[in-house]
């Protein structure tokens, strides 16, 4: 007898070949098929009469076969079935390409249901390649709303909906009832029987209905569960105890006095340190907000209290600038700042490592050298990470793992909205920067088409005659003929742009150089020391270039709104008014409704949410980068209400009982530990 755990390739009718194609799809037991949703319906549930089929229409007829279906041989490989089916309307000619077998399924006189586009030709009517089934069969693809799965090769839609049925049919008495009866009653919501059931296969769309709202709400609701536990575990985590130190000592020494953001985000983090607790806390906010002088300040009261801090940028030229910003600000204080990086010298690295063990600095910046198995810090009590969906979680949680419970900053300059948040970065207490610091610019922008290019042209020549800076940024690195609509790559973009200004220095960067070559034409644009830097979106999170006044962005429709706010924040960053120019020849409505909102709004909340709600998550930090379990059902874009509903009922769940050990919690405990044994790398 199967359980959900049987091996998909024992159920009934599947096998080892079709089990084989399943598992390209992640379907490896009974209950991954039966959890393996579709992605779109049809609606085949009604007939039409042959004569009212509108051309081009996909619907769904009652025939006769009309006449005995015959082969034609047409050339080598090539052979049709024809033949023609009426009903009391009209007529249809029906053709099946290379499908001999059709020819001995159905007869004349037969009476069939098929389902499929109509074509007209003046007044005769035909289909190709129909489904199909003789009436009174049981009905599988016609007269019914049919549901269409993902394939692989190897596998139909007809073979999947045979699967599921007998997956369906061995598993029905042995679902598990992962909501407690208390919350799916105050929810109102179906059973799991009754939702599985017809989310395969709805007895009509109110039923298909019912059983996506259960399902979506049970998947965050699992989702929720797990990071609530995440966050009790680590609140029982005993961290390092910081005495809160005077800060206007620190505030004091700064050149500018610190928006109401940061001094509230530094007070939010230092009860944290003061807690006895772990920190965990997430620092947010738009580009230019000065979340760097958030951990300044913390950087700072470790030092107070005699704890070492170790601060990780995800590339070698970050880390230079933030060594540099750092010195800057903890100068004042006579503090030891050291960097580690893999660029520098063997001696080098010896030196500052014999520091760190020595507790000879007060900080470390660094890459992911700071987390080199032959490096060992003395009293490490502050953790601080930029961007950190840069690093794996394994790498954050080697660095962590080099002191005793450090406390830990996240820092991150890509705004998510607020319910998102709690979701991508797992069990992370939140901190948002919702202020600018005053001076900072705002950057103008303007979406315009190809045929402002001469204009553009003159404008970029303008502003580097004044001594400006520009970036150009294109969707591709080199030139792909197959694609439809020829983009702008930046290889190409880089040639044609040395032609047109022969007199500027014009450079490229992209993601498939080398890493040191990368860092040296950064290094190179951010000296002064080129007009013109093109790039794709390696420079998104980049290097600190106060001098670049324009943002030019090519190709603009085929960026992420959230994308394109974070490669804007890359100009005006310092005294120079500054521009953004997205150009696009795109003209449909939706791609110039999502430029309009570039040029409505430079807050990166609202982007954020307008991108979330049009794109999903995926944007925010690249498909599948973002540690978040994969959603069957759910879409965190469209069903953000339901994730707070969710998140409200497991809060209250949780409450009463944290380790869900009550009896009518253990199919919910067996899920949530399902979730993390199958995505243990992947929660932040």
């Amino acid at each position: 007898m199967a359980d959900l755990n049987t091996d998909v390739r024992y159920i009934k009718g599947i096998g080892e070949k079709k089990a084989q194609a399943l598992n390209k799809l992640g379907v490896f037991s009974l209950y991954d098929l039966v959890s393996f949703f579709p992605r779109k319906y049809e609606d085949r549930s009604s007939y039409k009469p042959i004569a009212l089929a509108l051309d081009g229409e996909s619907v769904c007829i009652r025939a006769l076969v009309a006449d005995t279906p015959r082969l034609v041989r047409v050339r080598r490989g090539m052979e049709l079935v024809k033949f023609r089916a009426v009903d009391e309307s009209g007529s249809v000619d029906i053709t099946y390409f290379n499908q001999n077998y059709v020819k001995d399924n159905l007869s004349r006189g037969d009476s069939v249901c098929f389902y499929g586009k109509m074509e007209l030709s003046g007044s005769r009517r035909s289909m190709v390649n129909p489904v199909y089934e003789k009436e009174g069969a049981e009905r599988g693809v016609t007269g019914r709303i049919v549901p269409i799965y993902r394939l692989a090769a190897g596998l139909n839609q007809r073979t999947m909906l045979q699967a599921v049925r007998q997956g369906l049919d061995a598993c029905v008495e042995k679902l598990p009832e992962a909501l407690p009866e208390s919350v799916r009653e105050r929810m109102q919501l179906v059973q799991a029987r009754y939702a599985y059931e017809n989310i395969h296969f709805p007895a009509d769309f109110g039923a298909l209905e019912l059983a996506r709202r259960r399902l979506i709400f049970e998947e965050l609701f699992v989702l929720s569960c797990a990071l609530g536990d995440m966050r009790r575990k680590r609140v029982n985590d005993n961290g390092l105890v910081i005495a809160r130190p005077e800060m206007e000592d620190f505030w004091g020494s700064l050149p500018f006095p610190p928006t109401g953001a940061q001094r509230r985000a530094v007070s939010q983090a230092l009860d944290d340190m003061g807690s006895g607790r772990a920190m965990s806390r997430l620092v947010q906010g738009d580009v230019g907000s000065g979340k760097t002088l958030v951990a300044a300040a913390l950087i700072w009261a470790m030092a107070r209290a005699g704890y070492l801090s170790a601060f990780m940028a995800p590339t070698e030229i970050l880390a230079e600038q933030h060594f540099s910003t750092l010195s800057s600000m903890l100068a004042p204080f006579s503090l030891r700042v050291g960097k580690l990086t893999g660029s520098m010298t063997a001696k080098e690295k010896r030196l500052v490592k014999a520091q760190l063990a020595a507790h000879e600095l007060d900080l470390v910046v660094g890459t992911h050298a700071l987390f080199s198995e032959d490096v060992s810090y003395s009293d490490l009590g502050l953790v601080v990470t930029d961007e950190q969906h840069r690093f794996g979680v394994e790498q954050r949680s080697a660095l962590i793992g080099k002191g005793q419970r450090p406390h830990v900053l996240v820092m991150s300059a890509t705004p998510i909205p607020r319910t998102l948040a709690l979701i991508l970065y797992g069990d992370l207490d939140v901190s948002i920067i919702d202020e600018m610091p005053p001076g900072r610019q705002k950057v103008d922008t303007f979406a315009v088409d190809e045929s402002y290019r001469a204009r553009l042209n003159g404008f970029i020549r303008k502003l580097v005659g004044e001594g400006r800076q520009v970036f150009v940024v294109c969707p591709m690195v080199e030139e792909n003929e197959e694609l439809p609509k020829p983009l702008k790559s930046a290889e190409e973009h880089t040639r044609e742009l040395q032609q047109t200004f022969p007199e500027l220095r014009v450079a490229c960067v992209h993601g498939k150089m080398k890493p040191k070559d990368k860092d040296a034409v950064m290094a190179a644009f951010a000296a002064g020391e080129t007009d013109i830097l093109v790039a794709t979106t390696v420079i998104e999170v980049g290097v600190d270039v106060p001098n670049a006044a324009l943002m030019v962005v090519e190709n603009a429709e085929r960026f992420g709104l959230s994308q394109l706010h974070q490669l804007r924040g890359r100009v005006g960053r310092g005294q120079f008014k500054s521009w953004c120019i997205l150009v696009s020849d795109n003209d449909s409505p939706e791609a110039r409704s999502r430029l309009d909102i570039m040029h409505q709004t430079n807050d990166g909340f609202r982007i954020s949410e307008e991108d979330l709600r049009l794109r999903g998550p995926g944007d925010f930090f690249g498909s599948r980068q973002h540690g978040l379990p994969e959603m069957h059902v759910a879409d965190l874009g469209a069903d953000v209400n339901v994730l707070q509903q969710a998140q409200e009922e497991a809060t209250r769940l949780l409450a009463a009982d944290p380790e869900l050990r009550a009896p009518e919690n253990a199919a919910l405990r067996e899920r949530v530990e399902k979730l993390f044994t199958k995505n243990a790398a992947g929660f932040n």
